[in-house]
């Protein structure tokens, strides 16, 4: 038995528990955790903005120890380190053939699986694919990849979402180049590896946007050369801080309306909006045809950074063995299993950055 953070139901407590894992089968790892990151979808998953089979064990970003390993398991070993990847592609679907892997359409299949009991035997789920929130995991083999070397245990649970998101939505998705400008929504854990990878891009201009004051040292010491302090006056601050004409690139990290919106008005013509919040169905942004036609921006959604996890965690890691990405630096909190309700509502109100489940 392992204990873990368990939904019951839509908009109900966490309640923490005595859980029992099946040993691994074929094609199936254990995995025991060293620390889980609190996202915002699990926030999104409990509040039921998005929907997963319940009862369910929460807790997508996570990394730890390989225990024990299935039939037909060769990638991996007993005593490795691993990153959990909430999203893995199959591999022979339509946008997997074609490259998209962070579209296969496969990739939350385990999520209505079976995957522990509760100590009166009632069958529990995995919240996307991995079940991070407990001390213990059995994930299918394509959920966990190899920690590169030189990379902290701990701090490398931030690989398995809020990093690979936030480098992809730049490299990937949005496209900085070097010497252009970004504006960033959002300065949650996402929002900070954004920073970092847009000043890893060569940003000139990278501008933080954030309801709370409290942040703008985060932000700054991410990467940020100015902090706007979100208000009906954003786009045009925005505009004042790039010569008039708006961000080349803008990145929203929160899925509201107002702020996507706001985000696409502080992009110059012909700018670039990337949007990685994600939102309710109810939050609808709307534009009138000749304002589309003149502005000739572009708005495009953004799953899991637009990576494909293999090829860019190497990238990534040489990034922080160099020192251009501080992992630690995200992390404004560390926490048990018990913190996890507190850490959603700092996320509710706006405060820190990513609080990590320290095992």
């Amino acid at each position: 038995m392992v204990r873990a953070a368990v939904l019951p139901a839509v908009g109900a407590p966490l309640e923490i528990a005595e859980i029992e894992l099946p040993e691994p089968g074929p094609g199936r790892v254990r995995v025991r955790l060293a620390a889980a990151g609190v996202c915002h979808s699990d926030l999104s998953l409990s509040n039921g903005t998005m929907r997963v089979p319940l009862p369910a064990v929460l807790g997508h970003e996570g990394a730890g120890t390989v225990v024990s390993v299935g039939p037909g398991v060769t990638h991996v070993a007993p005593g490795d380190g691993v990153v959990l990847n909430w999203a893995p592609s199959c591999g022979s679907c339509p946008p997997c053939a074609d490259g998209e892997v962070w579209l296969c359409e496969s990739a939350l299949t385990g999520t209505g699986g079976r995957h522990a009991r509760t100590a009166d035997g009632t069958e529990l789920h995995p919240g996307l694919n991995v079940g991070a929130f407990a001390e213990e995991t059995v994930v299918a083999a394509n959920c966990v990849l190899p920690l590169p070397a030189g990379i902290p245990l701990t701090e490398a649970a931030l690989l398995g979402c809020a990093v690979l998101t936030g480098y992809g939505a730049v490299h990937h998705a949005a496209r900085v180049r070097a010497g252009e400008s970004v504006v960033v929504f959002g300065v949650g854990g996402v929002g900070l590896a954004v920073l970092q990878s847009a000043r890893i891009a060569g940003a000139a201009t990278v501008v933080a946007v954030d309801v709370s004051p409290e942040k703008e040292a985060l932000a700054r010491a991410a990467g940020a050369t100015a902090y706007v302090v979100a208000s009906d006056t954003t786009a045009k601050d925005i505009r004042g801080l790039t010569g008039g004409r708006g961000a080349d690139a803008a990145v929203e990290c929160v899925g509201r309306a107002t702020t996507i919106r706001t985000a696409w008005e502080s992009t110059r013509r012909g700018g670039r909006t990337t949007v990685v919040g994600i939102g309710g169905k109810d939050q609808r942004v709307t534009f009138n045809a000749l304002e589309l036609f003149h502005w000739g921006r572009t708005l495009a959604g953004c799953v899991y950074g637009n990576s494909d996890p293999a090829k860019d965690l190497p990238v990534i890691a040489g990034h922080i063995r160099d020192g251009r990405f501080d992992l630690g630096a995200l992390v404004t909190e560390r926490i048990g299993l018990d913190g996890i309700p507190a850490a959603f509502e700092n996320m509710l109100a706006g405060r820190g950055g990513r609080a990590l489940v320290v095992f």
